[in-house]
């Protein structure tokens, strides 16, 4: 057993089965949360299962051991405390809250759900027909719809090209034999971290998980490896795919997609930086030029998301559909304005506070800090990284956003939901 202290905030501690334990004390709140990561995700699952591991998380809590799902949420609500299941492309996760006098019991429920899911027949096809409703429901948002076509584009055979909720194919090949087996390979305790925040101490959390996981022991298989087809970061692509799909709706939705970079690239925090300079927030530069000054827009903003492989930098707009070309050539200017002139001392600045400070106050609660810490372990960071990311961000300068600006914002992939009318004009400016 392996035990550190980081800037003297948090407790790491690697347990003889391989779980890794992470502690932020907080006797100044009677409030205790877990969050109890599996390194696993969507990414591990066959593309023919895709939406394994959600339809996997919701039944969780829907039986384990000798305990029904009645049981289970009777056992949670009598105390006033949360439990919940989460499958994302990097992870699962358990989430759990409670006062401190009721940690016991909810931590052992949670090890419970973890360890003997029952996945009763009846619930598989309850949560299978939910899961085709989120999908179908999808399929009707203008937005969702964009995205989806842009990310089958961009991404290909790689995960990150499906949604989590699966498609109605896949859901529909989903067996019980199937979440078994995902189940078996996946959840193991060399796999697992263990993030805990609030009133209780290292060794009270150590004791603790030592006690309620001590028959999870490492299994003689090996864990579980990917092989993930590579994903093209399109850097100099001459001929981006347009996805112009026509939709009877009350606007248009434009969306440019750029391939980014991992959590873990250099370039990362400079992508983070234009991101927020381009669409967080009512001052930034797609908000203040596109709806305040030319009012194009119904929404607008920028995306980049902290991802294991490469993340997609997106920027979109919702716009009547007379507007859609200037729209479309006012947020395609934008973009390429990055790589023309350097962002000005005040703007590289005020995108620099906006992502600190927000950064810092999503720290405020001990879910939160408790999430943060546990996923920046899943992520192979390690749990310094919660230091060296306002680090890294205050490093970047405006030479470093021309850099990656023209290394990576370049000929976008291009995807528009609209009516008829709005892809023939863009049609024809295009050819």
């Amino acid at each position: 057993m392996k035990t550190a202290l980081i800037d003297n905030l948090i407790h790491r501690t690697v347990l003889d089965n391989g779980i890794v334990l992470l502690v932020s004390e907080n006797q100044g709140s009677d409030i205790i949360a877990g969050r109890i990561f599996i390194r696993t995700g969507s990414c591990y699952e066959p593309k023919e299962k895709a939406g394994l591991l959600n339809l996997l998380a919701s039944l969780m809590t829907k039986g384990c051991a000798d305990l029904s799902s009645v049981e289970i949420a009777e056992t949670i609500e009598s105390v006033g405390a949360s439990l919940s299941t989460d499958a994302g492309t990097d992870y699962f996760v358990l989430s759990l809250k409670t006062v401190s006098a009721d940690f016991l019991d909810i931590f052992t429920l949670g090890e419970k759900i973890l360890r003997s899911p029952t996945f009763p027949p009846q619930q598989i096809e309850l949560e299978k027909k939910l899961a085709l409703q989120d999908i179908r429901s999808q399929k009707e948002q203008p937005f969702s719809i964009a995205f989806e076509k842009l990310r089958e584009v961009m991404y290909a055979d790689h995960p990150y090209g499906i949604s989590v909720l699966g498609t109605e194919n896949s859901i529909n090949n989903i067996t019980r034999d199937d979440l078994i087996a995902y189940h078996q390979t996946h959840f193991r305790s060399d796999q697992i971290v263990i993030s805990i925040a609030g009133k209780i101490t290292p060794l009270q959390a150590e004791e603790l998980v030592n006690n309620t996981f001590k028959n999870w022991q490492i299994p003689p298989e090996p864990k579980p490896s990917l092989n993930l087809p590579a994903i093209n970061i399109n850097i100099n692509n001459i001929n981006p795919k347009k996805c112009l799909y026509p939709m009877t709706t009350q606007q248009s939705i434009i969306i440019l997609g750029y391939m980014g970079t991992s959590v873990k690239d250099p370039n990362f925090a400079a992508l983070k930086v234009l991101a927020t300079y381009l669409g967080n927030g009512l001052s930034s530069r797609l908000f203040v030029e596109l709806r305040e000054r030319q009012g194009l827009a119904y929404d607008v903003s920028a995306m980049y998301s902290t991802r294991l492989f490469p993340a997609s930098f997106i920027v979109y707009i919702g716009t009547a559909p007379e507007n859609t070309l200037v729209a479309y050539q006012g947020l395609y200017e934008e973009v390429a304005l990055l790589s023309q002139q350097e962002l000005s001392a005040e703007a590289l600045q005020t995108a620099k506070n906006k992502i600190i400070g927000q950064y810092a106050l999503g720290k405020q609660t001990n879910a939160s800090i408790a999430y943060i810490y546990g996923w920046y372990e899943i992520l192979g960071l390690g749990i310094e990284f919660d230091q060296k990311f306002p680090q890294i961000i205050n490093h970047v300068t405006s030479q470093d956003l021309m850099v990656v600006a023209n290394k990576y914002l370049q000929d976008p992939y291009l995807s528009l939901v609209g009516p008829e009318t709005a892809i023939q004009i863009i049609m024809q400016h295009l050819s």
